[in-house]
């Protein structure tokens, strides 16, 4: 179909698995060891960048050269960025209140019940969002405009993600800014620079495995399922009830857009 290789991309889907794997399973030994399990919003971003080099070494000789690195590369350089955010803004503090309150419904062991429920859940996660990255190194012929459009939003999302958390880190670390709501830079147009800038990413992904129609069909899940999550799943949604009760949220809520980018409501 289209020339896709159907056989060489599952082979390359079970590398995959493992890489992602692998990264868990390395974070759990670390998180047990230190007695945090927060670490594991790290290995999100690590995980994506070690399926992305895998499936560049599994795929050698198949698919566009170009676009492969490509793939490759941006999957990398955003993976691995958010990681190094998350651990310089997770460094020196205790667990994290979401897997603390997760945690305490356990019955047993607490460690293998974060095993089950966070690490192989989100390993499982990485294996299927970076579907798009996976599928590219198997897609032949020369890359189109659609490509570059991808590659084009893929730069806004980072733009958006690395700019807003960076806004969002000076804020925070201004002793004026205590007891008062983030509402300038990006946050001034939308609540969530940072969760608008990840869809933008995993879109502009998306769009570079559509120059194979089989590539496409088998990926698309992906975004989607990015964009729930963003939306409806741990982003956006469980942020937002957590930052419901802090003084002047309303307001900026009421004038801020909730998600993608808009001037502000008087």
């Amino acid at each position: 179909m289209n020339g896709f290789a159907w056989g060489d991309f599952a082979v390359g889907l079970a590398w995959s698995a493992v890489a992602s794997l692998a990264v868990m399973l390395f974070t759990f030994a670390v998180a047990v060891r230190k007695g945090v399990h927060r670490i594991v919003d790290v290995a999100w971003g690590l995980g994506f960048a070690a399926v992305a080099g895998v499936s560049l070494l599994a795929s050698a000789g198949a698919g566009d050269p170009g676009r492969r690195v490509l793939v490759t590369v941006l999957t990398a350089v955003w993976g691995l960025r958010l990681a190094g955010h998350i651990a310089r803004r997770g460094r020196g503090h205790g667990e994290d209140p979401r897997y603390e309150r997760m945690l305490a419904k356990a019955r047993g062991d607490r460690n293998l019940y974060a095993l089950r429920m966070v690490y192989l859940l989100q390993g499982a996660l990485v294996w299927l969002v970076s579907l798009p990255v996976q599928a590219a190194q198997y897609v032949p012929g020369a890359m189109s405009g659609v490509t570059w459009a991808g590659t084009s939003l893929w730069a806004v999302g980072m733009f958006f993600e690395a700019v807003g958390d960076a806004q969002l880190a000076r804020f925070k670390a201004d002793p004026a800014s205590r007891g008062r709501i983030m509402d300038r830079g990006l946050w001034r147009y939308t609540r969530h620079p940072n969760y608008f800038g990840d869809f933008c990413v995993w879109w502009g992904l998306f769009l570079i495995v559509c120059d194979s129609p089989a590539a496409a069909a088998v990926s698309v899940v992906s975004p989607l399922v990015m964009s729930l999550l963003l939306t409806k799943g741990s982003g956006k949604r469980l942020l937002e009830q957590h930052m419901a009760e802090r003084a002047g949220y309303a307001e900026y809520a009421t004038r801020t857009s909730g998600f993608f980018p808009l001037p502000p409501r008087r």
